[in-house]
């Protein structure tokens, strides 16, 4: 399916719906983590353009003075682009929202308790990521997936690594033992019948040093993240083996939105709002990938071009952000695979766990 029939059939269903109203603007407390003050926001933006901001909720418009909102985020992150876009691009004033972004680069345990306990509101990151430690009950609502497209397989182009069955017997680097590209790709080669606990001898590197121990022969492939994935890709040194927009994957999020579980309960219209920003600054990511590298550059890596930040913004599925069903179902599947690698304990009811852990904010 092409892209443009993707964006008809997942968007227009799950998206083409409004924000909400609340008139409440009480600030919440200080947070440790480096704040970003927002830029100025970019004049003349006409939200007619585009179909998603066409909404058709009889929810009434946000009123009185903006909801004051702290949202975590990692500022290295690119596919993460969606977040400075909805401030430079009023997707937030829209919803009458003053929303900071919290550049937060604690352990997950640390950032989902700080959603958990009000000193964030929001925040995203990777579902293979979040979702062991909500197994064990952190109170944080996922509200939406928010793209695909984040975690690839590389190595040197003369390393005999061709495709990701040929890890079998090999040592692979990642930047954490228990990071989400070494889930996923746990994952995968687990469905390929190869056991990756036994047949795979990871060796944890600092991230920005991934490249180094592939090249020293210490390893014969490694795990990376965009921006730095990409950038190595440049030289012709290196090849991609896999990426987690491989197969089924190709159609599902890596990336979610989780929300505050009191925020949810006591302000669902402004949980909804900050999820309908989001998802609309997603969709203008699609859209409009030359402006989402702009709004990135600032946070991106100085060996990053501009050209390079948009065509990461074009290879990042920033059209598909399901909610609903269709997000509950994604959030199973993960729980489902993740407990074939022995990530989840056996005994967790992945139904149960997917049906606790979303929330429906457009149910209101």
């Amino acid at each position: 399916m092409s892209v443009d029939n993707k964006k008809t059939v997942m968007d227009r269903r799950a998206l083409l719906r409004a924000g909400a109203a609340a008139a409440f603007a009480a600030p919440i407390g200080a947070y440790g983590a480096q704040a970003f003050t927002p830029r100025p926001i970019a004049p003349a933006i006409d939200f007619s353009e585009f179909p998603i901001c066409k909404t058709a909720s009889d929810a009434p418009p946000l009123t009185g003075a903006p909801r004051k909102l702290k949202l975590s985020w990692n500022a290295g992150a690119v596919c993460l682009a969606p977040l400075p876009v909805a401030i430079d691009h009023g997707f937030f004033q829209k919803q009458n929202l003053d929303v900071e972004l919290v550049n937060y680069s604690g352990s997950t345990d640390q950032l989902l308790e700080a959603i958990a306990t009000g000193k964030s509101d929001a925040g995203l990151g990777m579902a293979l990521r979040w979702l062991k430690p909500l197994e064990q009950g952190f109170d944080v609502k996922i509200a939406a997936g928010t793209h695909g497209g984040c975690m690839r397989v590389l190595t040197r182009t003369n390393s005999g690594v061709g495709k990701l069955a040929d890890l079998k017997g090999k040592i692979v680097a990642v930047g954490d033992l228990a990071g989400p590209d070494k889930n996923f790709f746990s994952i995968q080669l687990s469905k390929l019948g190869i056991d990756p606990l036994r047949d795979v001898d990871w060796r944890a590197y600092p991230g920005n040093l991934l490249n180094v121990a592939v090249e020293k022969g210490e390893v014969q492939a490694f795990l990376s993240s965009d921006p730095l994935a990409y950038l190595w890709l440049k030289d012709p040194q290196y090849k991609e083996v896999a990426s987690n927009l491989d197969g089924e994957y190709r159609d599902k999020s890596c990336c979610i939105v989780g929300l505050r579980g009191s925020l949810v309960r006591e302000e669902p219209l402004v949980a909804r709002a900050v999820t309908q920003a989001l998802l609309d600054a997603a969709m203008f990511t699609s859209q409009n990938p030359d402006k989402a590298a702009k709004s990135f550059q600032p946070y991106a890596p100085k060996a990053a071009s501009l050209a390079d930040l948009e065509a990461m913004a074009r290879y990042h599925t920033h059209h598909h952000h399901p909610t609903g069903a269709v997000l509950k179902s994604e959030l199973k599947g993960y729980a489902d695979d993740l407990k074939s690698v022995q990530v989840f304990k056996a005994s967790t009811d992945t139904a149960k766990f997917a049906e606790r852990i979303y929330v429906d904010v457009f149910s209101v």
